[in-house]
């Protein structure tokens, strides 16, 4: 489904983000990957969906090469890949339901999305998947009057409206007390294996790791140390992972 060929990324700066990245993501993985801060990933996640650009490298998604397209053909493909975010991406004056439509965008015109004119059909998809997520209540509320957890709940379900192949979750409980956290990973669980979406999601914490990726990819310093089955984990790659060989700079998560 997913392939990235020796994806490098060094920013204006010189921060070098990611070194020669290659992996390849199989349709109804739930992959998580694994770092500390300034590891790389949250520039990975970006490079897949090109709200980043990489330096150099090979990105396909289902066989169409992601880094080669513009314009209309770029708009389309990210119709298909879902995005949640840490800090929730939500537009807080308007209301749950107009910000989870925003995720239909990608098929209303823009006279209608300007108006706040969906179809019905999309209207009554918002609905489900708010009452799916047990927020339905929410819908005539504004987002800045919700919780961290259902402010992250509304942000699944835009994604969900995008009818997407593939989620990439950056860090989206790394804002979220545990039992919240668990909460949000438990839906992104229930929605890989009810749904066959296929899930790549950032955390920083390998008990989390564990517990919920079917694999995991870790990285340090922009680069993959370890990839394969959550038992494969140990104590002592976490503790090498998360040590600080020198300073590190460059992009959060």
């Amino acid at each position: 489904m997913l392939r990235l060929e020796q994806v490098s990324k060094i920013y204006g700066d010189g921060t070098r983000a990611l070194q020669d990245v290659s992996l390849t993501i199989a349709a109804g993985e739930f992959v998580v990957i694994l770092g500390r801060s300034g590891a790389g990933k949250s520039t990975l996640l970006r490079c897949i969906n090109r709200l980043v650009d990489p330096t150099s490298g090979k990105i396909f998604f289902e066989d169409q090469e992601v880094t080669a397209l513009d314009g209309p053909r770029l708009r389309s493909l990210r119709q298909q890949i879902g995005m949640i975010f840490q800090d929730y991406n939500l537009v807080d004056r308007l209301s749950v339901q107009t910000n989870v439509l925003a995720g239909a965008l990608g098929r209303t015109s823009a006279w209608g999305a300007l108006v706040n004119l969906f179809a019905k059909a999309d209207v009554d998809a918002a609905r489900h998947h708010l009452e799916r997520l047990e927020i339905g209540g929410k819908a005539g509320q504004r987002a800045d009057q919700l919780s961290g957890g259902q402010r992250q709940r509304v942000g699944i379900a835009r994604a969900l409206m995008q009818k997407p192949k593939i989620i990439l979750a950056d860090e989206p409980v790394a804002s979220l007390d545990p039992a919240t956290a668990r909460t949000i990973l438990d839906i992104l669980r229930r929605i890989n294996r009810e749904d066959g979406v296929t899930i790549l999601c950032n955390l920083h914490l390998p008990e989390l790791a564990r517990e919920y990726g079917r694999r995991i990819i870790a990285m340090k310093q922009g680069e993959i140390v370890y990839d394969g089955p959550p038992d494969g984990l140990t104590r002592d790659l976490a503790d090498r992972l998360y040590r600080s060989d020198h300073p590190e700079a460059g992009e959060t998560a």
